[in-house]
């Protein structure tokens, strides 16, 4: 099923997480105990359920996208995958609208694998929504490989550059960069 989940993202143009990625998340989610996540960017699913397998059984995964279509595709891979419809809370809009909604402090982990510019954002709803010792998990921190290549200068890697250091610097923050897919950026909110 996640064979066929990552099939179907290539189809549609994605690049959903490795499965260095999503064991990583799985772990993040189990270690944490995770009853209420928050994931920016369905995709076709593939990191919904790593994250589900992870959570508790009565957790619930509230999954963001703009794209009806990754979410049709999504909701079937998890259904498939032997979550219950109530498991999952499927939103369809943009992150950006959508977060100011959601409740302060009342989540375990939020997972970003939005756009990459967004991630300063992100982290500031992030902060807000994630209670005492709650995970952000930020895919993408090595920003393609340009990250330590100080001539790289396109927007996706100046905004990552810019946000591992405000999360490295930042009080309310214990971050760490974890080598695995794209780089995944982890932080334990204080």
């Amino acid at each position: 099923m996640l064979a066929t989940a990552r099939s179907l993202a290539r189809e549609v143009g994605l690049d959903a997480v490795t499965p260095g990625a999503g064991a990583a998340l799985r772990l993040l989610a189990a270690a944490g105990n995770a009853r209420a996540v928050v994931e920016i960017g369905t995709g076709t699913g593939v990191s919904g359920v790593w994250l589900l397998r992870g959570m508790r059984a009565d957790g619930v995964l509230t999954t963001i996208d703009v794209e009806i279509e990754h979410q049709r595709i999504a909701r079937r891979i998890l259904v498939e995958a032997g979550f219950p419809s109530g498991r999952t809370r499927i939103i369809t809009g943009r992150a950006l609208d959508v977060l100011p909604r959601l409740a302060d402090g009342a989540y375990d982990l939020v997972f970003v694998d939005g756009e990459a510019t967004g991630s300063a954002a992100y982290v500031d709803a992030a902060l807000r929504l994630l209670r005492p010792g709650g995970v952000l998990a930020l895919n993408g921190g090595f920003a393609s490989g340009r990250i330590g290549d100080p001539a790289a200068r396109d927007a996706e890697t100046v905004t990552m550059r810019e946000t591992v250091k405000a999360i490295r610097e930042a009080e309310q923050w214990i971050p760490a960069l974890l080598p695995v897919g794209h780089g995944l950026l982890a932080a334990v909110k204080c």
